[in-house]
């Protein structure tokens, strides 16, 4: 396949080799105007806002993936196979599945457990561990202990499902070590690997699914900034 690609409308070059991915689009936007300089629409599909400017000199992009691991799946692909991108920073939003994890904190996604038959794909004959590239995890990190601010790092559980039928699911994935919950990192984890490039999932806490406290979607929309910022001078460093 040749750019534009269904989804994206941008010609081949219009994307710096870094991408922020939110899944809001409107949060895409709020980046481009608040963060990047020289900054141009590169694509606009379902709404679906691509920008591409400089941070600090260097060339960033920012597209929102929207919601789930079937539009992450596409838009990584895409990226990462047509577009020349070797590496995507999503930032978004995930669900505390223990006590200590709380509102507002950074949780930088080592892995991702999910309940996904994406990988099914592949046709690997047993479990792939979908994991970040520890390069950018090791920046991030670093970028969190510079600028004092609270994180965590482990596993994520990336689902398929918001309004689970099934009770316990979450519970479940705690039992075995998942920080938080979310829907995309998956099927990004396991994009980058398939196309040999590198991605990185960092994730503040929206919402606590133990204790009820909850952000509103304005908050989620306009006030994640330490998440941006962590992950511009992550992309900056590359």
């Amino acid at each position: 396949m040749s750019c534009p690609t269904p989804h994206i409308s941008a010609a081949f070059g219009d994307f710096a080799k870094t991408v922020l991915m939110p899944g809001d689009p409107l949060r895409s936007k709020f980046i481009a105007e608040n963060y990047l300089s020289n900054v141009r629409l590169v694509n606009n599909v379902r709404g679906v806002q691509g920008y591409t400017g400089s941070f600090k000199g260097a060339p960033v992009s920012v597209m929102a993936s929207g919601m789930g691991m079937p539009s992450m799946g596409i838009y990584s692909y895409e990226l990462f196979n047509f577009y020349g991108v070797e590496s995507i920073i999503r930032i978004g939003s995930c669900g505390a599945l223990r006590e200590d994890v709380k509102i507002r904190d950074i949780v930088l996604a080592q892995a991702a457990c999910t309940n996904s038959a994406f990988a099914n794909q592949y046709n690997v004959k047993g479990t792939v561990a979908p994991v970040c590239d520890f390069g950018l995890l090791h920046k991030a990190y670093d970028v969190c202990k510079r600028q004092g601010v609270r994180c965590m790092v482990g596993s994520l559980f990336t689902t398929d499902v918001f309004y689970n039928d099934e009770d316990g699911v979450n519970a479940a994935y705690a039992k075995m070590g998942a920080l938080a919950v979310e829907m995309e990192t998956a099927a990004l984890y396991l994009t980058a690997a398939r196309a040999k490039k590198r991605a990185l999932a960092i994730c503040t806490v929206s919402d606590n699914v133990v204790t009820g406290e909850a952000t509103t979607a304005d908050e989620r929309e306009k006030s994640f900034t330490q998440m941006i910022e962590i992950a511009l001078a992550a992309a900056v460093e590359i």
